[in-house]
């Protein structure tokens, strides 16, 4: 008796593929129809259409490892080891599809030939098989038996073909019918839609897998390896950030190729970033309420296959060779210095709740995929997209992992960032810092050594863990945001928060060894208005989006500089500048990694909207154009002469955090605070509403030491930020602090070569404008560097 033989003998209505029909669930349950218990619509009076041509042999292959996977055997044969986790499952046939040869050039998914194929074999809850003489760029998918009782949250259902999870190529788009639903979508009692079981065919209408070989196209271990401290986030959409560039190639555009072109690189490059944070390239499925509104998805929060590039971003075909484009785009970054770091999704999928579509995970088994309420019908939802992956479970900790291992040991990418990271780290119940998945991660050989950054926040109860991650990783910090931007709105109470933020955030994250670089600086995302945005509304305007403008965050902490939207007031636009300029230099000289959000450095604009998830047009794409009004580009100038600031001095990208007590006789600090009056502040000044302050970074002596154990020297600066409507005169600090001032960066000056040159003594008051930042760097005379 073979091995799946002996596991099914005990199971009731287990049997061949195609066999009994799965039975409707009879236990227990209020609210039980009798509609519900009747299968839904049939495809041509039949519960699963038959195999359009016989089916080749099945050997028995290997559960190790799971996915298909290209071998030969002892002998010589070659062909395709196909191996699925489907635990509670009764059988599961894989289906092959080829070019039906009577179809035309082109024709649609509806025109593929499917041959079905019984896998029999069982071990350890993986069916398998090997299929000799399959080849790469072979398309397939599974179709898992099992009970349909949605009230115990069983929904296999036969007639819907699945993507398998561990597939690394995808062709073809979800486009979402009725027929991709396990469920009657348009029953005609909602009530209990979800519980009627649609037996129609959904392979015609669902993209498939595609076989890709194991060949020598893989990433090669040549990566740039920045430490945290110098590492500078450049959060970017590949299609967006490509589409309307000049210089790529048309046929380049919005893909992977467009972004490892030269034209591409070399912006990074000239701008300074160190790693590109790039919106989820995982395979995504479109909302089916964006399709019916003529939308789609663009930002790609909507995973439904954890191993394959997006096919959608390819620009050399979708049969496989999106894998070795992906690869060579992560090469020329990394030729470049520049790492690839990826957002990642893996709290929920785009199968959403019980009256989402039947895509993958929901038909292989639903009830240990997916965190479900009590009653066992609904879906547990953390994230706010109607399910949340279970993450507890063995079976999904491997998927994830194995899936996080791939990308970085085949494809490159050099980290991840972490949607709704929160809900990742939920026990049975709360939220837990020893769950898991964290337990996982930290003692991962190859994890744990690529760069983490944790959204520390999910939709449950106790979902917001800002400061709460293990010392492995780095957390997007969201009071940074918050606090700048009340700060240069003029609606922080004091400067007590504002202090902190720029200083790396210690009360957040120094314990557990943590360092400053644990915080992610930004001011802007993906999530919201852009940085033009930011300083032109007040109130979102996302009306294109379809939802009645109730869509977005009512909490944007924005200031509109007088006029909401567009403008032609020289007075407004003027000042609008200088808030970019003053927000932008902010960031760039906080403690801790700064993230820019692409296109903000150039003066992109999404017309007010602060939910462009599904604008994948001008408004998600980044205008090129505006490089070529020297207002905006020298908005680009100031970044990257900032960076370069950031790269040459140690000081401004501190490896620990600032003490705050003096390191010598002569009472000088190595951090710093100063009022207008040329004076440290006291406690009472912290508590007291102000519109400016001074922050003394010593070069003295950095913190944190060399490679060698050396101390780190480097020049000091004083930087004073002013959020007033008036002009301040602000007293520059004496001795021992200085002897006099280098003018090195001026946010009221809209051309910065007209800042640099400019010396005041120490002990003599400048006049800082109203809405701005001046850097100085510090001058001892008579006195080496760092002293």
């Amino acid at each position: 008796m073979s091995s799946a033989s002996q596991q099914d003998a005990g199971r009731e209505g287990a049997g061949a593929p195609g066999g009994a029909p799965a039975r409707t669930g009879q236990g227990p349950g209020s609210g039980r129809t009798d509609a519900a218990q009747r299968p839904g619509p049939r495809a041509n009076g039949q519960r699963h259409p038959a195999p359009r041509a016989d089916p080749p042999p099945v050997w028995p292959g290997g559960p190790e490892p799971l996915g298909a996977h290209c071998r030969t055997t002892a002998d010589g044969v070659a062909g395709v080891n196909f191996a699925l986790w489907a635990g509670g499952a009764e059988a599961v046939e894989l289906c092959l599809f080829d070019d039906d040869p009577d179809a035309p050039p082109g024709a649609p998914l509806t025109r593929q030939r499917e041959t079905r194929c019984p896998l029999r074999e069982l071990t350890h809850e993986v069916w398998h098989g090997f299929v000799p003489g399959i080849r790469p760029g072979q398309r397939y998918g599974y179709r898992v038996h099992g009970r349909w009782d949605p009230w115990t949250g069983a929904r296999w259902n036969p007639a819907k073909l699945l993507l398998d999870p561990y597939a690394r190529a995808v062709e073809g788009e979800f486009t979402l019918p009725p027929e991709v639903y396990g469920h009657v979508r348009d029953w005609p009692d909602q009530r209990v839609a979800d519980t009627v079981r649609d037996e129609r065919d959904s392979a015609p209408f669902v993209p498939k897998g595609v076989v890709v070989a194991d060949g020598d196209d893989r990433a090669d271990d040549h990566r740039p390896r920045t430490p945290w401290a110098d590492t500078v986030v450049y959060e970017l959409h590949v299609r967006g950030f490509t589409m309307r560039h000049p210089r790529i190639p048309e046929r380049l555009r919005g893909t992977y190729a467009g972004l490892a072109h030269p034209a591409a690189v070399e912006h990074l490059r000239r701008l300074g970033v160190t790693a590109v944070e790039l919106l989820p390239v995982h395979q995504f499925a479109h909302e089916d309420h964006l399709l019916r509104r003529g939308l789609r998805n663009f930002w790609g929060y909507n995973s439904i296959g954890y191993f394959a590039p997006h096919c959608g971003y390819a620009a050399t075909g979708t049969r496989g060779a999106q894998v070795g484009e992906f690869r060579r785009m992560v090469r020329a970054l990394h030729a470049a210095g520049i790492e690839v770091i990826l957002d990642v999704v893996y709290n929920h999928t785009a199968e959403g709740g019980e009256f989402g579509p039947t895509l993958s995970l929901r038909g292989i088994d639903n009830r240990r995929y997916y965190r479900l309420q009590p009653d066992a019908r609904r879906y547990a939802d953390c994230t706010g997209c109607g399910n949340t992956l279970h993450v507890v479970q063995p079976n999904v900790l491997r998927l994830i992992t194995d899936s996080l291992r791939y990308w970085v040991t085949e494809m490159g990418v050099d980290g991840f960032r972490f949607d709704l990271a929160a809900a990742l780290a939920r026990s049975p119940h709360d939220v837990d810092m020893l769950s898991p998945f964290l337990t996982v991660i930290a003692q991962d050989p190859v994890l744990r050594r690529v760069k983490l950054i944790a959204e520390p926040w999910d939709v449950g109860a106790g979902g917001y863990q800002v400061g709460a991650f293990p010392p492995l990783w780095t957390e997007w910090n969201d009071r940074y945001r918050d606090a700048v931007r009340d700060f240069w709105r003029g609606a922080l109470p004091d400067l007590r928060e504002l202090g902190y933020r720029l200083s790396g955030s210690s009360d957040l994250y120094a314990w557990g060894g943590r360092r400053p670089y644990a915080s992610v600086n930004f001011v802007t995302a993906h999530d919201g208005y852009t940085l033009r945005d930011l300083v032109s509304y007040e109130r979102k305007h996302n009306e294109a989006n379809g939802e009645g403008n109730r869509d977005g965050t009512n909490d944007n902490r924005s200031w509109n500089c007088g006029a909401e939207g567009e403008t032609a007031d020289a007075d407004v636009l003027a000042l609008r500048r200088r808030q970019l300029r003053s927000l932008l230099t902010t960031l760039l000289l906080s403690t801790g990694v700064p993230m820019l959000v692409a296109g903000d450095e150039m003066g992109r604009t999404q017309g007010g909207n602060n939910n462009a998830y599904c604008q994948d047009n001008e408004t998600g794409w980044i205008d090129w154009s505006l490089l070529e009004q020297p207002g905006w580009r020298a908005l680009a100038d100031l970044a990257a002469r900032l960076l370069a600031l950031r790269r040459a001095h140690p000081v401004l990208r501190s490896r620990a955090f600032f003490s705050g007590s003096a390191h010598g006789p002569d009472g000088l600090r190595d951090l710093a605070w100063f009022t207008p009056r040329g004076t440290e502040m006291t406690r009472d000044d912290w508590y007291a509403p102000a519109s400016a302050l001074g922050m003394y970074l010593s070069g003295r002596d950095v913190p944190g030491r060399g490679p060698r154990g050396e101390a780190v020297l480097d020049d000091s600066f004083l930087a004073v930020l002013h959020t007033g409507e008036r002009p301040l005169r602000f007293l520059l600090p004496g001795r021992p602090w200085a002897d006099a001032y280098e003018l090195l960066v001026d946010t009221s000056l809209e051309d910065q070569r007209a800042a640099p040159g400019t010396r005041r003594a120490a002990g003599l008051p400048v006049l800082v404008r109203a809405r701005s930042v001046m850097l100085w760097r510090v001058v001892h005379e008579d006195a080496p560097q760092g002293s």
